[in-house]
């Protein structure tokens, strides 16, 4: 069992903070907006492919100045006495017009604000705009057409194993369409393929079942306090939640410019094509979730039916197997760890679901951070330990084949990257 030791004998509670990170430069900066920005637009499921579009823009808008490291769609070369802040404002901004026009008279006021707030020559600022305009659009071009909403039917199944609608909403599959777009550093959205949930008949299958009936309902005697805040910590919104966390290692870290967007690019890319590996997974197994296989009997003669069965949580409304958030996270905390040169990163999750405050959690190891979420999981009542393991494994070869072909550094204006925070 995965690092059992740490999440099965847990007490105590967390601290908490009353503050929720704030933006440090252009990037991070924009990087709030525009999560703001898709979360006024109601986006959940999808929401990672946006933060990937607006961070690859401002990867491609800030690099074609500095030309540091490979650029990823837009090869444009622009003057290096261009303001790089206007390149990262115009090009995040020209994305979220484009995909959210209804939001342009807020965001073109954002914008202006902004630019008014670069110290530099009216020339500089000129050259960025323009570079952050050509960089946005080549990302607009590259991906026209890349599968987002699609209008695609997931035909649900109800024998044993399969997934149908959970209580308390029964809603319809989320994000069906999200298993056939088109990645952003994968070959095939297939390409990551694992290997299935196990058999019903399996003893594997018995213990996993067994683990998350005990450890995941709502009103378990097993599970201790801590391990309920870790459960119920995870259920925020993700790709908000994760957003705030990496404007915090921008800032704890002191990146710069190309650096805070060379780093946001490499996390919502790896994100995003990690998701889509899952996703594209989720509907191709179409596995159900604990609360169906629990009330159920989990098709095995050995197990018995709890038919008042509830889990911690509020199910998400998409298949079980592999678990997104091992998925997800597994994928940016290797690529975290990659890009400081090691595992030992100061990482600050924060979470706003509790009534009593917005609780924090600090960790100084990217697998502490991956182990946590991996377990939190069982807690809540989301999935099986099978599932989120090859999850694990999903988000783990995603990470791999995309920090070795994609984001290179080519030229060194300044020293490789520390893992020294501020303390």
């Amino acid at each position: 069992m995965r690092k059992a030791r740490m999440w099965l004998a847990l007490a105590g509670v967390p601290a908490l903070t009353v503050t929720v990170l704030q933006a440090q430069n252009v990037v991070t900066d924009w990087t709030a907006i525009a999560s703001k920005t898709i979360k006024q637009e109601g986006k959940t499921s999808d929401a990672f492919l946006y933060f990937a579009y607006t961070s690859i823009a401002v990867y491609d808008a800030t690099n074609s100045i500095h030309r540091r490291f490979r650029p990823f769609y837009f090869a444009g070369i622009t003057d290096r006495d261009a303001s790089d802040e206007a390149a990262a404002v115009s090009a995040a901004h020209a994305i979220l017009v484009y995909y959210f026009p209804d939001q342009k008279g807020t965001l073109d006021a954002q914008y202006e604000r902004s630019l008014n707030g670069i110290i530099a020559p009216a020339d500089a600022k000129r050259k960025g705009v323009d570079a952050g305009a050509a960089a946005a659009q080549t990302v607009i071009s590259e991906r026209t057409g890349d599968g987002r909403e699609a209008d695609i039917t997931y035909t649900w199944k109800t024998g044993p194993g399969d997934w149908q609608p959970t209580p308390p909403g029964f809603l319809p599959p989320a994000g069906p369409w999200l298993q056939f777009m088109r990645p952003f550093t994968m070959k095939s959205a297939s390409q990551f393929l694992p290997r299935g949930p196990y058999p019903l008949s399996s003893e594997e299958w018995v213990a996993d079942f067994n683990l998350t009936r005990l450890f995941g309902e709502a009103g378990s005697t097993v599970r201790t306090p801590k391990q309920t805040e870790i459960g119920l910590f995870w259920t925020d919104q993700p790709f908000y939640q994760d957003a705030r966390a990496w404007t915090y290692l921008v800032q704890n870290y002191h990146l710069d410019v190309p650096d805070s967007a060379r780093l946001m690019a490499i996390l919502w890319t790896g994100f995003s094509d990690a998701l889509i590996g899952c996703f594209n997974a989720k509907y191709t197994f179409g596995s159900w979730r604990p609360v169906t296989a629990i009330r159920a009997g989990g098709g095995n003669a050995e197990l018995t039916a709890d038919p008042g069965w509830t889990p911690l949580g509020i199910t998400p409304n998409h298949p079980e197997y592999p678990a997104a958030h091992a998925c997800g996270t597994s994928a940016v905390s290797s690529l975290v760890a990659d890009y400081f040169g090691t595992q030992n990163v100061h990482v600050v999750m924060d979470s706003l679901v509790f009534t009593d405050g917005i609780h924090t959690h600090s960790f100084d190891n990217t697998a502490d951070w991956l182990d946590e979420v991996f377990w939190a999981r069982i807690f809540a009542g989301f999935h099986f330990l099978h599932s989120l393991r090859d999850g694990e494994e999903l988000g783990r070869d995603v990470s791999r084949q995309l920090f070795e072909n994609n984001f290179q550094v080519i030229h060194h204006d300044r020293h490789e990257m520390q893992a020294q925070p501020t303390n």
